[in-house]
């Protein structure tokens, strides 16, 4: 797999979590509170510049689904190796509302997420 591309999403941004499978996989399934290793790119939603990306640092990076944000929290399980999967994620599943402290706080993100595995 190469680096995505995200597309620019017209119309508002979201109030509730969206989740869009790109390419779905055939390996093993990611459970809620489970360990996963991903790629993954991340954008502003309104902006469409991008904010972090493991691509760039050229390796994936491996955590347990707990200690990251509730977006990812409720959006990766499901997803099963191999596969692609976008999530939109608004301000209140992410970093919290604007003022929050967070360079991300009061934005709405999109992340491209490719699970390489599930533990």
């Amino acid at each position: 797999m190469s680096k995505p591309e995200v597309e620019f999403q017209d119309g508002p941004a979201p109030t509730e979590l969206v989740i869009k499978d790109i390419t779905v996989g055939t390996g093993a399934e990611a459970v809620p509170g489970g360990t996963v290793e991903v790629h993954y790119l991340g954008v502003e939603f309104d902006s469409g510049e991008e904010f972090d990306s493991s691509w760039n640092r050229g390796e994936s990076i491996q955590f347990p689904l707990r200690g990251l944000i509730q977006g990812w929290q409720d959006g990766i399980p499901g997803m099963k190796v191999g596969g692609r999967r976008q999530l939109t994620i608004p301000p209140h599943l992410a970093y919290g509302p604007a003022g929050g402290g967070h360079r991300l706080s009061g934005k709405t993100l999109v992340f491209v997420i490719d699970l390489i595995n599930a533990g």
